[in-house]
């Protein structure tokens, strides 16, 4: 029995619906796309029309400028294009991170198959987005940033105790303290996070690409107090979060010797990569599904065929199959490691 023409396929500009003549995250700029969140990897300016989640404008007019032609589309809502009906589902990972649902229309209005690409998701909820939702369709497209058995989250609650504990430490020693979070999506989920574990050991500052995200975030109605940016020098017990960018900057020189270093990234579990960044403290926390939430999240759709994409691919889809699964992988320019994870 031959399969229906494919809802997406990939062109040299990113992932295409031919029936809706709409890309989704492409890496190019094209007529119209469908975004799914605001990370650089996915959000990419120039194109003519850019459709994304209501939730999301804020983060992505700051992101890639009011010039950026955008439509925001309540999560579920279906919009007709052309031959195919799209709506938008939580994803969780950042505020307005979306799952892209498209169905096939009929002349009755309704749709038949529905294709479902989750864009880069998380399955733990938390206050800083809107939570994970399931959703069902008949081939599922999904990012394997984490797919090898040994990615399992620990618990995150206990993941801040221990960063708290570690802040409380730098305090001790007379140090200051940098915390390498990115500036959108994890910045907002700590700082939440802490927050409501007040008294802090000392002051919180946030560098100005985390503040300016901060702003969005307010403007979409999650509540973040306004924090400091960081002084020349910082004092004993102080901590700043701030971008990887900002390690080898002259800033940062001056704050040595007195100055620690952590980072918070899914990677920080795995040793490699641990000792790639020798000196700095390692907290396990990501945006993204681990194993188990990848083999969930695939459950929940109930597709009779799955789609994955950038990402530890091979692995999965040997699983997969060994489950009996339909499984193919498709090659995309999302870069995993380059990521907030």
């Amino acid at each position: 029995m031959n399969r229906p023409a494919p809802l997406v396929v990939r062109r040299p500009e990113g992932l295409y619906c031919p029936q809706g003549d709409f890309f989704i995250d492409p890496w190019r700029p094209v007529d119209r796309a469908v975004i799914t969140h605001g990370h650089a990897d996915h959000a990419r300016p120039g194109h003519g029309h850019a459709l994304c989640s209501m939730r999301g404008l804020p983060v992505l007019r700051a992101r890639l400028g009011e010039a950026q032609s955008f439509q925001g589309l309540g999560f579920g809502q279906r919009l007709r294009l052309q031959d195919v009906w799209v709506s938008l589902h939580p994803a969780s990972h950042v505020l307005g991170a979306s799952q892209v649902l498209i169905e096939s229309a009929s002349a009755d209005g309704h749709g038949s198959e529905r294709w479902l690409v989750s864009g880069d998701y998380r399955v733990q909820n938390d206050p800083s987005c809107d939570a994970f939702e399931p959703v069902k369709a008949d081939v599922f497209i999904s990012e394997t940033t984490f797919g090898l058995p040994i990615y399992r989250w620990p618990n995150v609650a206990d993941e801040v105790a221990l960063l708290l504990d570690w802040w409380q430490t730098c305090r001790d020693e007379g140090r200051a303290a940098v915390l390498y979070t990115y500036a959108l999506g994890k910045a907002q989920r700590l700082l939440i996070a802490l927050l409501r574990l007040a008294p802090l050991p000392g002051t919180l500052f946030v560098h100005p690409s985390v503040a300016r995200m901060n702003e969005a975030y307010r403007e979409a109605g999650i509540a973040l107090p306004e924090l400091p940016t960081p002084p020349a020098m910082l004092s004993p017990g102080a901590m700043v979060l701030a971008p990887m960018a900002v390690q080898g900057s002259g800033w940062m020189q001056r704050q040595r010797p007195a100055l620690a270093e952590a980072m918070v990234s899914g990677w920080m579990l795995v040793r490699g990569h641990r000792r790639r960044h020798a000196g700095v403290r390692g907290f396990v926390i990501s945006d993204h599904a681990d194993w188990p939430g990848l083999l969930w999240a695939i459950d929940q759709t109930q597709a009779s065929r799955v789609v994955l994409t950038h990402g530890q691919t091979s692995s999965m889809a040997r699983y997969l199959k060994d489950q009996g699964r339909d499984v193919d992988t498709l090659e995309t320019e999302f870069d995993a490691q380059a990521a907030d994870v």
